[in-house]
Formats: structure tokens, C-alpha cells, sequence
């Protein structure tokens, strides 16, 4: 079963880790490099494990943690081509760069993984949908407003991770941001307020919803208790009472937990050790190909990334 477990998150830094099984990739690496090494060891995964990367787009508080993080690690990074080559520009490490096409799917060891593009002021940015048999996790982060595909695509997921930015009462009495950065936050490529992100949960809930875990709270516009309140309220009048609301972070990771409910009849999870992960080759990349020695890549379309085929 898929589990999620949340590094960091807030308008400073964004990183999360979901495992399945030996399969282990990080969503976003917006943390310092140290920080992401000392937050995985407290949730008790060793950092030269990790399967990936994947990103959601390019802006530092989602990507800054790359270039330290990787020096040691050869991991590949899964991005649009787009966000694959803003990032890539501030990247010398050894990054196994492989593209995907924005509203495609692809796989991880026993991950599959769906993308769909959402409206916010980045070159490409978008959501994920984890799988496997048992589960299935919705991530969406930056975002400015809640659109068709967006609900159609994470509905009926087991656990939402999702931002809820910002209170819309609190960021209009904000005397720290001038009008032009309020303008930015809550337009239609911006983030998302606490009543937007409580209509998206309210229309992707369904019966197996065990969970939603909400992100990237503003410090000075929203708090924790606010956010979880307005969402966990809506989800009640809609009748989904069980469900859990809770929030990320910014300085304290979210501990694993698994994505879904366990079947009834369910044995226990039995422990097993887990080897050190090779990171995957891949039929595309921005960089030469590793040795031989690493495992294959999943598949993907045979297309290789030139950076003089782009232009914004």
C-alpha cells in the first residue's frame, strides 16, 4: 500500500516522500539538502535509498534542495520538458533528467504515476495521481483556481495532499505584502484560499476518502487550526464526518502513514529489509546515461531533450 509521509511544507520549502515498498521518490525537493537528509533519517529512511524524483514545477520553494541533494546521489528527476529544462539551468550534479509530456502517465518500480496540468504562474506546472492495487494518493500543489480536470482527476483518491494557502479575510488585512503580491497570491495563477481548497475536497470526496493533509499555509495569512476547521467543516456537511484533516509542517516533518484504509481482513505488514536502491536508467534524459550497472528505467517515448528545440 502506497504511504505518505511530508518533509516540509509552506511558502519557504515543499518536500514529500511516498513509499511503496522498496519504491521510495520524493515529491518536489524545495528544502536545503541537509534539512531533506535529516528529516528523512527522523522518519527513519536512509537518503541513499530513494528510487526519484518527481517535480511539480520549477519555483525554488519546490526545487532548491536539487543540486546539494544530488552530488552524491545519480537519482533521476521526472519533469515536464519544460520544467526539466528551467531546473536543469541551475543543476551540475549528476541528475538523470527523463521528461514526461504534461497529462501523461508513467511508472515508478510498482508506482503508477498520472500528471495533469493545473493553472498557476510557472512554465508547466502539475498534479499527480499515485496508484497501485490497493491505494491511491492526489497531490496538488501550487494552484490558482479549481478546474474540471483537476476534480476529475482526483476524485475518488483515499488520501489528498493539498495546498490550502492562504485565509482570504486574513491576506486582504495583511499590512506586510503590497497590493500587487495579494493580486498575484489569489488570482486564477496563483494559490488556492482555505474556502477554494474545502469546495475541491468537497467535490473529489468519496466513500474510501480516509484522509486529507493540507500544504503550503501561508505564515502570516492562515493558520493551521483555521485551515483545518474550514475544510473539516465543509467535508461534514457533505457527510464525509470520518475523514482525518490535518496540517504540514513547515518545520517538522508528517510521520509515514499509509494512504488507505487496510482491508478488513488484512494480516499483519510483515518487515522486510529493504537493499540499497539503484537509481533507474532512462531511454530519456538530458544527460549522458549512467553505467550499465543501474537498473533499467521505466519506459518511456523515445524522444531525447535538446535544450535549442525550446523556445519561451
Amino acid at each position: 500500500m502506497l504511504e505518505l509521509a511530508v518533509l516540509g511544507s509552506g511558502s519557504s520549502g515543499n518536500c514529500a516522500l511516498v513509499s511503496l515498498g522498496k519504491t521510495r521518490v520524493l515529491i518536489d525537493a524545495g528544502l536545503s539538502a541537509k534539512q531533506i537528509c535529516l528529516r528523512l533519517e527522523a522518519l527513519g529512511v536512509d537518503p541513499d535509498e530513494l528510487t526519484a524524483i518527481v517535480l511539480t514545477h520549477e519555483h525554488g520553494d519546490h526545487t532548491r534542495g536539487i543540486d546539494v541533494f544530488c552530488r552524491k546521489r545519480s537519482l533521476p528527476i521526472y519533469a515536464t520538458l519544460h520544467t526539466c529544462a528551467v531546473v536543469r539551468e541551475n543543476v551540475s550534479s549528476p541528475v538523470i533528467w527523463t521528461q514526461f509530456d504534461s497529462g501523461a502517465g508513467f511508472e515508478i518500480g510498482d508506482m503508477k504515476i498520472e500528471s495533469f496540468s493545473v493553472p498557476h504562474d510557472a512554465v508547466d506546472p502539475v498534479g499527480f495521481v499515485f496508484r497501485c492495487e490497493e491505494s491511491s494518493l492526489g497531490v496538488l500543489s501550487d494552484v490558482g483556481h479549481v478546474t474540471r480536470m483537476i476534480v476529475d482527476r482526483l476524485k475518488g483518491v483515499d488520501t489528498l495532499f493539498t495546498e490550502a494557502n492562504y485565509d482570504e479575510k486574513m491576506l486582504q488585512e495583511d499590512t506586510k505584502r503590497p497590493w500587487s503580491t495579494k493580486q498575484r497570491i489569489s488570482n486564477r495563477h496563483g494559490h488556492l484560499s482555505n474556502d477554494q481548497t474545502a469546495e475541491l475536497v468537497a467535490s473529489v470526496a468519496g466513500e474510501n476518502l480516509k484522509r486529507v493533509v493540507l500544504g503550503h499555509l501561508s505564515s502570516d495569512c492562515n493558520t493551521p487550526e483555521l485551515a483545518a476547521k474550514i475544510i473539516s467543516e465543509k467535508l461534514g456537511t457533505e457527510g464525509f464526518t470520518s475523514v482525518t484533516v490535518e496540517c504540514a509542517d513547515r518545520k517538522e516533518p508528517l510521520p509515514s502513514e499509509a494512504v488507505a484504509h487496510a482491508p478488513v481482513n488484512a494480516a499483519p505488514a510483515k518487515e522486510e529489509s529493504i537493499p540499497q536502491e539503484k537509481a533507474p536508467n532512462s531511454a530519456l534524459v538530458c544527460e549522458p546515461s549512467p553505467p550499465e550497472t543501474e537498473a533499467p528505467a521505466p519506459s518511456l517515448p523515445n524522444q531525447e531533450w535538446r535544450q535549442t528545440e525550446l523556445i519561451f
